[in-house]
């Protein structure tokens, strides 16, 4: 794997011909232009919102805000089941922004995923019945903006394995992969006229914490995780409604366990090494495929895993289940615990900036490319 260089969101915007995906570039423009004309001012105190999704019959997101501070991220070296890639720790600085209360859920999720229009494998519009092409997103006659950003095929297997009552509003979306989950934002965006993406994991790990120092948001004690948490020793081998646990001292639900969180960054053992103390916003943009990165553990996990500070990565095992060939960029068929939730800036980035959230991946992979 080549060396990945820590940027921030926050850097200069990069070129057009360095960004990927540059053909998708007029798509984003697009969207941008929808959200700078819809744009408020900003708020002299920000507010919690729900946030209705048009494409979704009576379905929204409630957004909660984050407010900006400092903290240090990773954990201590005397802090139990510490893991070797969650230090050195490094004091950071964090901008405002709103996070979901709970995990994205199959109600919103479905409409993306079973979007009724014919794609190719990789999302764009089928216009030429081969699934294989690319077809250029612009907007033709009968089409919408929305229909041209790209989407998932349908999967193999039910992705909800099972479990639950199926596709319910009750449930967080599972087995999605990173690609798969910066799309959701940018057809999320598309259709809501604000900004929407993945948290970085320095995001994810200071919304978790909302101020606590300790090993989970609630304190050290791994006894009081059932209060929190649907974990192995009392999920029932499968996720959990969510909002069904207590929520951490910022109102959100379910940062520990239940569905583990995709992330921004690309995964790399020493990434808080890179890192200098006061740096603003840092992360590693993603552009291959494996590994990413995930946060907060899960359903099938035990307690250290849902620590504020462990940290998860992606592999092309999550997809061992795939009888496709190559196999989709879309679907993990074999991590039925791997969701996400997603952010709203309050700053709306340049174009350039919100392509390269929506569009690192699905980069490439050694066994699927």
């Amino acid at each position: 794997m080549r060396p990945l260089a820590l940027l921030l969101l926050i850097a200069a915007p990069c070129l057009a011909e360095e960004l990927p995906n540059p053909q998708l570039l007029p798509t984003t423009k697009a969207i941008h232009e929808i959200i700078s004309k819809k744009a408020d001012p900003a708020p002299a105190e920000m507010k919690g919102y729900t946030e209705a999704v048009p494409l979704v019959e009576g379905g929204a997101i409630e957004m909660l805000p984050i407010p900006a501070g400092t903290f240090k991220i990773g954990s201590p070296d005397t802090e139990p089941k510490r893991g070797q890639d969650e230090g050195p720790q490094r004091e950071i600085a964090i901008e405002p922004f709103w996070m979901a209360k709970v995990e994205t859920t199959w109600d919103v999720y479905r409409a993306y995923m079973e979007n009724g229009k014919s794609r190719n494998k990789d999302g764009t519009l089928n216009r030429d019945a081969d699934m294989t092409t690319f077809e250029a997103p612009e907007v033709k006659e009968g089409e919408t903006l929305i229909d041209t950003v790209s989407q998932p095929t349908p999967p193999y297997i039910p992705m909800h394995f099972s479990m639950g009552d199926g596709y319910s509003k009750d449930y967080p979306a599972v087995g999605i992969t990173h690609h798969a989950a910066n799309k959701f934002c940018e057809w999320l965006s598309a259709q809501t006229g604000h900004f929407y993406r993945l948290p970085t994991e320095a995001e994810w790990e200071y919304a978790c914490r909302a101020g606590t120092t300790t090993a989970y948001s609630f304190g050290d004690d791994p006894a009081k995780l059932p209060e929190y948490a649907w974990f192995a020793d009392n999920s029932d081998f499968e996720y959990q409604k969510v909002g069904a646990k207590k929520p951490n001292p910022w109102g959100l639900h379910d940062m520990h366990g239940n569905a583990a969180e995709l992330v921004l960054d690309q995964y790399h053992p020493d990434a808080y090494a890179k890192i200098q103390a006061g740096s603003v916003n840092p992360w590693i943009p993603a552009p291959i495929r494996y590994p990413t990165v995930f946060r907060g553990g899960h359903w099938d996990a035990d307690a250290d895993a849902l620590r504020s500070a462990a940290r998860g990565k992606t592999s092309p095992e999550l997809k061992v289940m795939d009888p496709q060939n190559p196999k989709s960029i879309w679907y993990f068929t074999n991590a039925s615990w791997l969701g996400f939730r997603v952010i709203r800036p309050l700053k709306t980035p340049s174009v350039e900036e919100m392509h390269k959230a929506w569009n690192m991946g699905p980069g490439t992979g050694d066994q699927d490319n």
